[in-house]
């Protein structure tokens, strides 16, 4: 039997990881690459990525006060064994932009900020022991980048140089460009203290002050914004050669799943299955493979249950689906009814087309190759292949398709005004899999349904109807749902599948048919036979025929009433 690892997940410090011998892995080979490619690299990943985690292994890396530590933190890691002259030579600012509110006006957001450079600057003062005077400047100085100003000339009067990495570069910005693009300007625009706090930056590796820096975060919109005040970064989101610097690759994700499956007595192979559908198919490069959220796979990993051998209640973490939640407000930004377009094309066609936008003008029309391309930024969409012009992008894995129905049911809600109370949705859908009573998810879907019947600008086709019943169902996690997946060159509407850990009372097939009112009761009862076939050429497949407890169910609908009929087996042959 495999002993079990222990998981770093939620924990961001190298220093602990490494010396405490968690399961860790090695991204170490990665530095001599970035030494070769240039001094100044920016880094864009989804949240929840190992940003963190990685930009403290820098810090440890070439923080000259931890020479006597070098053995003991990389001695077992690529770069133990083949370390770079640059190793342990730098002093370290470390800045990290989380946490900033950005609801209270541009004074508050102001404050926010120099707190967090006051905070990283006093910290690099005191950790390589300058003189307390200077710690009393900088924290007199009201602005960041006068705060900044004390720092650099210290350290360019000490004959030492500066390693500035900076975490979540862009992490207010975001929030603040959801919520008011004009104070979004007015912050990072010409004369903003950003883009003075940039300059300053910018100035100070003129100077040779800094000599290297390393700054993560989730978009380019902020950088982009910045332009000539800061023009001096290579973006490695891109490239090739850093595809895999952050996240896991299979093999990485299967060194940490086929401990659990052995401890089980299960079939490794099958829980990858189940692993790569929650978690994969993250791209940032056509030519490249999909790679794992690294900590949605350890979040995973540490709620997996290896005394019952049951998988977690919910397999999305909470504290990633509140990261991921907030960046859905960036959904307004530009024309909401397009991007809306956009998100229903995903979830219902399976893919869009773009032209991939790596830069961002927002004195421009932010259109909709610019929102596509913000989707694969913050992880709502990922490369799913092109030609290096139109680029395809599809949603990248189960956890994002749950965030995008929790989205659009807001949505539906919203632009709808129609309310439905959650608990009166989830009370239906606890029927269908305690006691496989689809009756009081049919009277949710009509009550939706009578109501947007009463509005003229609504689209009603089958398509449409099914990211409706599709956002109702997607309300409770007990199920794998699998909208149109592909069985032997068919595609049912809806498999509802049972998942660990849940015991269901059934699993459920859906059909959704719909026929057009002007068609009269002859269309109506055309769609209904037209139903009744596919449901039996689906049950005939032996995949389908193979699952346990499957109850198959017609719904019908003309955009207003709603029928549902069980297809007993008898009548599916």
């Amino acid at each position: 039997m495999s002993t079990l690892p222990k998981l770093p997940y939620g924990l961001s410090n190298f220093r602990q990881v490494a010396l405490e011998d968690y399961f860790y892995v090695d991204r170490t080979g990665y530095i001599a690459l970035l030494e070769a490619h240039g001094r100044y690299h920016v880094l864009m990943r989804p949240r929840r990525f190992g940003k963190s985690l990685f930009l403290s292994m820098l810090e440890h890396y070439y923080d000259q006060l931890r020479k006597p530590e070098f053995d003991a933190l990389f001695g077992k890691l690529h770069v133990g064994r083949h370390p770079t002259p640059l190793a342990n030579t730098y002093q370290v600012l470390v800045l990290d932009f989380s946490g900033i509110d950005t609801s209270r006006g541009q004074d508050i957001l102001l404050q926010g900020f120099a707190h967090k450079v006051e905070y990283g600057v006093l910290r690099c003062l005191q950790r390589y022991g300058y003189p307390q005077a200077v710690m009393t400047a900088v924290r007199q100085h009201p602005l960041p980048q006068g705060k900044l100003s004390e720092l650099f000339a210290c350290v360019a009067d000490s004959g030492h140089k500066l390693l500035l990495l900076i975490d979540e570069y862009d992490h207010f910005a975001n929030s603040l460009l959801a919520e008011d693009l004009d104070s979004f300007r007015s912050a990072v625009g010409k004369g903003g203290f950003v883009r003075s706090f940039y300059e300053t930056i910018k100035s100070a590796t003129q100077a040779g002050t800094i000599d290297r820096f390393f700054i993560t975060g989730v978009t380019a919109i902020m950088l982009d914004s910045l332009t000539s005040g800061f023009n001096i970064t290579k973006n490695l989101t891109f490239e090739e050669d850093f595809h895999d610097i952050l996240g896991f690759t299979r093999e990485e994700t299967l060194s940490l799943i086929r401990p659990l499956a052995e401890c089980c007595k299960l079939d490794a192979e099958a829980m990858m299955e189940d692993v790569t559908h929650w978690y994969n198919g993250y791209r940032f490069h056509r030519r490249c493979h999909t790679i794992y959220n690294s900590d949605m796979v350890l979040y995973f990993a540490d709620n997996f249950d290896c005394k019952a051998c049951a998988y977690p209640d919910r397999m999305l973490d909470e504290n990633i689906a509140s990261d991921y939640g907030k960046l859905m407000a960036l959904f307004a930004i530009g024309d909401r009814e397009d991007n809306y377009r956009v998100l229903e094309a995903l979830v219902t066609e399976g893919e869009v087309i773009a032209q991939q936008q790596r830069r961002f003008d927002l004195d421009k029309t932010f259109g909709r190759d610019d929102f596509i391309s913000l989707l694969a930024y913050v992880g709502f969409a990922s490369l799913a292949g092109g030609d290096g012009n139109d680029m395809r992008y599809a949603i990248p894995n189960h956890v994002i398709r749950e965030l995008y129905f929790q989205y659009f049911l807001v949505e539906l809600e919203r632009r709808n005004n129609v309310d439905l109370p959650i608990w009166e949705v989830r009370d239906a859908l606890r029927a269908l899999y305690r006691a496989n009573n689809l009756e009081p998810l049919r009277a949710q879907l009509e009550r939706v349904l009578r109501h947007l019947s009463n509005r003229d600008s609504i689209r009603m086709d089958e398509k449409h109807l099914k990211v409706i019943l599709i956002t109702l169902l997607f309300q409770t996690s007990v199920w794998f749902l699998q909208s149109e997946p592909e069985v032997n060159r068919r595609y049912p509407d809806v498999l509802l599948r049972e998942r660990s850990p849940f015991e269901l009372a059934g699993q459920h097939l859906i059909e959704l048919k719909y026929a057009k009112k002007q068609d009269g009761e002859s269309g109506w009862e055309a769609k209904r036979q037209e139903g009744l076939e596919q449901i039996a050429a689906y049950h005939a497949l032996p995949e389908i025929a193979a699952m346990a407890k499957l109850h198959c169910w017609l719904m019908l609908t003309d955009g207003e009433r709603v029928e549902v009929m069980a297809v007993p087996m008898s009548q599916e042959s």
